[in-house]
């Protein structure tokens, strides 16, 4: 059974990475869903997942990936990502005008 964890709306802030909700370290396996409608031509958005290997290690980049411009498919999920530890996700918008962004996280 699929689960909202957190959700919100992140408004972006040209080069800033924002950590979206805080750290989950329930076990489980997660997926990121963000809305892309507010995005326009000009426009770069970078979402990111960090988790750790093991108890105790370093929380590392697990998925990335970019978005440009006006998008036809505007809602985006990530892959999903089993984790054990602990999951963090994050938004940087890298260039355009700082938008607004809708995001889920989903526990499946």
């Amino acid at each position: 059974m699929t689960a909202s964890v957190q959700s919100g709306s992140q408004t972006a802030t040209i080069s800033t990475e924002h950590t979206l909700g805080t750290s989950i370290t329930t076990s489980g396996v997660y997926v990121l869903v963000v809305d892309l409608n507010a995005m326009v031509n000009g426009d770069v958005l970078e979402l990111r997942i960090k988790t750790k290997a093991k108890s105790g290690s370093t929380e590392r980049l697990a998925y990335f990936a970019a978005y440009a411009n006006v998008q036809e498919e505007l809602v985006k999920y990530s892959v999903p990502v089993p984790v054990d530890t602990q999951i963090t996700f994050t938004l940087k918008q890298t260039a355009g005008t700082g938008r607004a962004f809708d995001w889920n996280i989903l526990s499946l």
